[in-house]
């Protein structure tokens, strides 16, 4: 955790509030492999990192609650009744949204302050708003002492970002921010949020992503088309979702559709596999076929499922014979954000160094590096963080 972070998070709060505030940290995840499959109640492999969102909070005497947002520099009031999406409400539309949904279950809770910031790179794909969502539910969970579990608390989390965001998100951002374990990356089973915990043990690689800088503007109408598509095959085949689904079933309705759905389905069901082989590749200590599976799922992700950019091509293709690397692809919802890395520790410098000259003298512009190391999940930071 950033300890400076979080001491900036708290001092702002007591000088703003004149109270000791309960602190939380959420981390931003990544995945290993298994996009675009988290929706279709498929398998996907993700980790939470070392990167997040702080928290700090406590109830408020006043007839409203009030947020402050230290990286915007941003303050946001409001009642908590009759809470209503905001147009263009950004991130101030996750916690009413979280707020909202709650009351809900609960009926109505108190007012609170709160101030939250983070060190999540922006437009990384890193999934800030599952930690911001995640934050704000743990520490309204604890300051009213609501009594959620975990998984109810994701749940939570998850319809803020459909009723409240817009974005038809699956359960895997909310799930790797909330349980994610050191060291350690999860597969997870998205129909039945069945989990097994594997250590992911790198020796003598790390994980470094590498971040285009285009702006991670995955298209809300672009996500949920591709979701529509999904569902639409799935009621064809008469299945509930294309987690149920092998190639030949696919094969089978191919005249009834598209081209390009029937790839982009048949993406789906093939990541869906590779996420199986790549957690037996991980458990079998074969990093070769782990960087394969890597490198093939960044193909899907380019040419069937369509979600990739030239700027994520060019990064994943310059990996490709680098013998100090065992795999790459693009990471996230797509159209910008990163590649994720797995490079041989000795030799990063080198690396950054190459891949920064070339990125610039293609597209004239600079891309941005950030090691990440896998972290426990979401949290009260206790008084003297480490």
């Amino acid at each position: 955790m950033n300890t400076v972070l979080i001491e900036n998070i708290k001092s702002n709060f007591i000088n703003k509030y004149k109270a000791e505030p309960i602190l939380i940290f959420s981390p931003g995840r990544i995945n290993l492999i298994g996009e675009h499959t988290d929706y279709n109640d498929g398998y996907v492999f993700p980790a939470a990192i070392d990167k997040g969102i702080v928290v700090a909070l406590n109830i408020s005497d006043s007839s409203y609650s009030s947020v402050i947002a230290i990286d915007k520099k941003k303050e946001f009031v409001f009642s908590l009744e009759n809470i209503q999406p905001l147009k263009n409400g950004d991130w101030k539309n996750y916690i009413i949204g979280i707020v909202a949904e709650i009351q809900k279950k609960v009926g109505a809770i108190g007012n609170f302050n709160l101030v939250f910031g983070g060190d999540i790179p922006s437009g990384a794909g890193l999934s800030s708003s599952a930690a911001l969502e995640n934050s704000i539910v743990f520490g309204l969970n604890e300051l009213f002492k609501l009594g959620f579990s975990k998984e109810e608390m994701i749940f939570i989390s998850q319809k803020a970002e459909h009723n409240y965001v817009g974005v038809k998100c699956g359960i895997m951002d909310q799930y790797a921010s909330m349980f994610g374990q050191k060291n350690s990356a999860i597969l997870l089973d998205c129909q039945n949020l069945n989990a097994k915990i594997v250590p992911f043990n790198l020796e003598n690689y790390e994980i470094l992503l590498i971040n285009t800088n285009i702006t991670h503007s995955l298209a809300v109408s672009a996500y949920n088309e591709r979701r529509s598509t999904c569902e639409k095959i799935a009621y064809l085949l008469n299945i509930k979702s294309l987690r149920d689904a092998s190639e030949s079933d696919l094969l089978s309705i191919k005249s009834q559709i598209s081209e390009t759905d029937y790839q982009k389905a048949l993406y789906i069901i093939q990541e869906n596999q590779r996420v199986l082989q790549a957690f037996d590749a991980i458990i079998n200590n074969n990093p070769v076929l782990f960087g394969k599976l890597l490198y093939d799922s960044h193909k899907g992700l380019q040419h069937q499922y369509k979600v990739s950019c030239d700027e994520l091509d060019f990064l994943v293709n310059l990996t490709k014979n680098n013998p100090n690397v065992f795999g790459a692809r693009m990471m996230g919802g797509g159209f910008g954000g990163c590649t994720i890395n797995i490079v041989k520790k000795d030799t990063i410098q080198l690396f950054k160094k190459e891949i920064a000259l070339a990125f610039n003298n293609k597209f004239s512009t600079k891309c941005s590096f950030h090691l990440v190391k896998l972290s426990e999940g979401t949290r009260v930071i206790e008084n003297n963080p480490s």
